[in-house]
C-alpha cells in the first residue's frame, strides 16, 4: 500500500499571519465584491504576491453558458501570466463570498485551478504557498500548492 501524506497549518485568527500575508488575504477577501456571479451568488477572489511584491487580484465570472465562465484562481494566473511574466507567484490566497450561507471555513480551488495552479508552479519552478479562507473562521496554509493535487498530470506524461 503507498500513502500520500502532505502537511497544512490551520490558524484560527487572520493576525496570526505575518504582515504581508495578511494583506494578501484580505485582498482576497475583499476583491470578491468584484466577481461576477449573478447565477450561483458564489463570489471567489485570488490575491497574488508575486516575486517583485507586488499584489494582483482575480475573480470569478460568470456566464449565462456555463462553461464558459472562468474562476478567480484561473482569471488571476492568467493575468499574472500576461503582464507580469518574469514576476511569478509567491502566495496566492483564495476567499469567497455565499449569498446564501455564512463563508466561515476554507474553500479549496477545483480540479482544474488545482491542474492550472501545478502547471504555473511547474513552468516556473516554483513553489506557491496557498493560504485558503473564508470571510472569516479557520485559514489553512499549504507550503506548496502541489499538495492540492498529489497524483498530478504535467509535461512528463506526455513526452515519449
Amino acid at each position: 500500500m503507498e500513502k500520500i501524506i502532505f502537511e497544512y497549518t490551520i490558524i484560527n485568527n487572520i493576525n496570526a499571519l505575518p504582515v504581508a500575508e495578511k494583506q494578501l488575504l484580505k485582498a482576497a477577501r475583499t476583491c470578491t465584491k468584484n466577481a461576477y456571479a449573478p447565477y450561483s451568488n458564489f463570489k471567489v477572489g485570488a490575491a497574488a504576491i508575486l516575486k517583485n511584491g507586488t499584489i494582483i487580484t482575480g475573480v470569478n465570472q460568470e456566464n449565462a453558458s456555463y462553461p464558459t465562465g472562468i474562476c478567480a484562481e484561473r482569471t488571476l494566473l492568467s493575468a499574472v501570466g500576461n503582464l507580469h511574466p518574469k514576476n511569478p507567484i509567491t502566495i496566492l490566497a483564495i476567499s469567497y463570498q455565499n449569498a446564501t450561507k455564512t463563508a466561515n471555513k476554507p474553500i479549496s480551488p477545483c480540479g482544474i485551478c488545482r491542474q492550472s495552479l501545478l502547471e504555473y508552479s511547474l513552468r516556473y519552478g516554483i513553489n506557491i504557498k496557498v493560504i485558503l479562507s473564508g470571510q472569516t473562521g479557520d485559514i489553512y496554509i499549504f507550503n506548496d500548492a502541489k499538495c492540492l493535487l498529489p497524483l498530478q498530470f504535467n509535461s512528463d506524461d506526455l513526452k515519449g
